[in-house]
């Protein structure tokens, strides 16, 4: 298993090789916002990813594509992700920075 820290409010929890990120955090009771339902259509999940970026399969291309077309180019010289594409491999902690994740009600 791999710790997953979200940040601002230092949420953790872990993630089994293979689930996205918003895949574990939504299984372990977490609200994730989301405008396209994890499809990786929006850019609504879009996160920072502070530390282990190395414990994510790569970024593939459609979620480049995504990115770019609703971002902008630039945005692919920054450390972020898709969470609801970025696929958690087996490691230490993913450290990830995104406002409005929070414990369901």
């Amino acid at each position: 298993m791999t710790k997953v820290i979200v940040t601002p409010g230092e949420i953790e929890f872990e993630a089994q090789p293979g689930e996205t990120v918003m895949g574990a955090a939504n299984a372990r009771g977490l609200y994730w916002p989301t405008t396209c339902g994890g499809q990786g259509i929006c850019t609504t999940c879009l996160s920072e990813v502070l530390e282990g970026a190395d414990f994510l399969v790569g970024m593939g291309r459609s979620e480049r594509k995504t990115l770019v077309a609703e971002r902008g180019e630039a945005i692919l010289r920054r450390p972020v992700r898709l969470v609801c594409q970025a696929i958690v491999l087996e490691g230490d902690t993913i450290k990830i920075a995104k406002p409005g994740v929070r414990g369901q009600e």
